[in-house]
Order: structure tokens, then sequence, then C-alpha cells
């Protein structure tokens, strides 16, 4: 019988000087985790790794005091799929969230999906499988290792001028990216017009661009960025205003008739429940970021992805934000649109394994135990040191 024999967390700084419309990342943390098992396979115990997307602090004092307890105080048999010989996440997620009133999605939605994570990256481990593999089998998809992702950049910096965001964007393009994307709502609009105007300059016909606000704008600025966006053939406009503001989203419609993007900062399947019902997005052209590691992890993003189904909208209308590992193999197993990378942020935690390069604006997922993470040396370094 397979046991969860710890959970270990520690909190790490992520910080770095660049700011979006909203916050500055000069003390950003993440949580890092193992999930200890005492399962062997090649000679080694199986440990799972996860951590929490980038814009949101790291849980270790909710993952220490709350979570992790019940797991290492359940019975370990409740723990266990029906063959008995693998941890069965959604029992352990259900154990984590014993005594939790519905409702209140905050922090904790993050704190449950890091440990999420590293369960999914156990249980894979243990099967043997990669866990795009894993997930396909379980849920009667065609695995398509080869996954659509964009560049996200372009954040404001300190002495950051036009020519430094081109040649940022211009270094998207040469390894590979065929979407890139920027931040804007963190200056005046007519410095963001001139920084759009100056990127689509630099990138012409080889890659298109979309834009982020990241949650900035009251309706009427929304509006005023709509209309100003509306000439430029942008891949999406993204998250205009307040998550939870649906009337805007549904408002600017009007005003945007284009693509636009949100989703990244709601956590848990209600809340997209919600979006979908009353923010009037088109499945047709509009774009949804739910991001697992913040949302309570995959056993409530397969919830949120059966509400989608259900409201007629295609899982390939998804794109996860975060730009991490666990997404790709979401992605690669379940069919979703592609995901959000940062090819020079957020490090160790982002990215792909050593090796696997952008073409076309693609990666080919390797085939590999578990989420991958072992096969990304400098994230793999900072996870050993935990479990050891």
């Amino acid at each position: 019988m397979v046991r969860i024999v710890d959970v270990r967390e520690v909190t790490r700084p992520i910080a770095s000087p660049i700011r979006n419309a909203y916050i500055d990342f000069s003390k950003m943390t993440t949580s890092l985790v193992a999930v200890v098992t005492d399962a062997v396979r090649d000679g080694r115990r199986v440990v799972g790794y996860g951590f929490n997307s980038n814009g949101r602090y790291g849980q270790g004092g909710l993952i220490r005091e709350r979570f992790s307890p019940r797991i290492l105080a359940a019975d370990p048999a409740s723990l266990l799929d029906a063959t008995g010989d693998n941890l069965d996440p959604d029992r352990v997620w259900a154990a984590m969230m014993s005594n939790e009133k519905p409702g209140g999605h905050g922090e904790r939605s993050v704190a449950v999906g890091t440990i999420d994570m590293a369960v999914w990256d156990a249980v894979a481990k243990i099967a043997g499988k990669p866990l795009f593999r894993l997930l396909a089998e379980r849920h009667g998809t065609a695995a398509d290792p080869k996954v659509f992702v964009y560049a996200a950049g372009g954040y404001y910096y300190p002495g950051k001028d036009d020519a430094a965001l081109c040649a940022e964007m211009r270094s998207y393009l040469d390894r590979g990216y065929t979407v890139v994307k920027m931040k804007i709502g963190g200056a005046p609009i007519d410095e963001d017009r001139r920084r759009i105007e100056a990127v689509l300059a630099a990138i012409g016909t080889q890659a298109r661009l979309g834009v982020d606000a990241n949650g900035r704008f009251d309706l009427e600025t929304a509006i005023g960025y709509a209309k100003m966006l509306r000439p430029y053939d942008l891949f999406w406009y993204e998250e205009p205003g307040d998550p939870l503001d649906y009337q805007l989203q549904a408002a600017l419609a009007e005003f945007y008739p284009a693509a636009m993007a949100t989703g990244e900062n709601l956590f848990s399947h209600q809340d997209a429940r919600n979006l979908i019902r009353h923010a009037g997005l088109r499945p047709d052209r509009d774009w949804l970021q739910f991001d697992c590691a913040l949302s309570y992890g995959l056993c409530e993003y397969l919830r949120t992805l059966r509400m989608l189904a259900d409201a007629g909208w295609s899982w390939r209308r998804c794109v996860p934000h975060g730009g991490h590992q666990m997404s790709l193999n979401i992605a690669a197993g379940l069919g979703l649109g592609g995901n959000e990378s940062y090819p020079d942020l957020f490090q160790p935690y982002g990215g792909f394994p050593d090796g696997v390069r952008v073409e076309g604006g693609h990666i080919t997922m390797p085939e590999l135990p578990g989420i991958g993470f072992e096969a990304k040396s400098d994230l793999y370094k900072v996870m050993q040191d935990l479990a050891d």
C-alpha cells in the first residue's frame, strides 16, 4: 500500500524589479512543496513536487498549519485509488478540504493547488507515465505532445525604453515563438499606444501580439483602451477590468469585437461558471486562462472543464496562465488550446525541460514520468534540496 509519509514546504523568493499595471514583483514569493511517498520506482523513493504560480505569494502558513496535517492525519487507505496501488488525487483533495466551508476561495485555493500539483506528479511517477499520457488514458482523450505556447513579457522595468521592449519581443521570435504578449495599463494611454505600435513594427508579420492590462481599468478606461486597440490585429485584449467585474467584461464586447482573454484570477469552478454565465464572453473567439495551480489544483480544474463542456465551450479555448509544466501536461493530455510561457522571467519555476525548444510556436512534450520536473536541471536542484 502506497503511503504519503511527509509533506514539506519552503517559501522562496522570486523577486524581480519588473511590474505590470497593478503590482511589482520585488517582494514576490512562491511555495515549493514535496509530497514524499514510500513508493519506490527505479530504485528511488517517489517524491511529487509542486509550486504556486507567479502573481500570488507563497502559502507556507496555510500549507503547514491546515492542509498538510490533514493529509498526514488521514487513514492511508482512504487516500488510495480503487486498485490500492496508487494515490487517488481526488481523495487526497477531499482530505485537504475537510472542515472547510464553501465559498471564500481566496488564498486557500493556492495552497491546495500547490499540494495538488505535487500529488499528481507523484501519481504519474508511481504509474510510470508522463502525466499527460495518464490524463489522456483516464479521460478518453487523444494525447498530443505538441503544444502551442506563447511568450509572455513586455513588463514595465526601470529604464526600459521602446528599443529595449522591441529587442525583447524580437528575441522571442528568434526563439521560435509566433505569439508574444506585453503589458499595458501601467502608463498613460498615449504612451501605451506608442509602445504597442513600436512592438508591432518590430515583429511585423512574423508573430502576433497580445496585450494584458492585469485588471487595472474601470469601465470608462477599459472602453477607451478598447477603442484605441481596435485598429490593430491583436491576438487578444486581456483582463481589462477587475476579474470579478463580469458586467464590465460583458459591456466591452460592444466596443471590442476582436478576441478578449480572462480567467487567471478566478480560483474555483463556481467563479468560472459565473464568468461564463454573466461576462458576455464569446466561445467562438474569446480565451479562458484559468490556472490550476492557483485554483485548487487539477481536481478542481477538471470540474471547471466539465462545466465548460456543459456550457458549450471547447476546451481548445483554454490557454492557462502561469507558464508551468503542470499546465503543459494538462494541455497535451486533455486537448487545451495551449499554455503561457515566460522565456526569461520567474526562473527556475517556469519554462520547459532542458533541451525542449519552441518551433513554430509549439513545443513537443518529452516522454518523462510525472510532470517532468527532473529534466529541468535548475528547477530540480531546488526541488531536490527540499526532498533531501
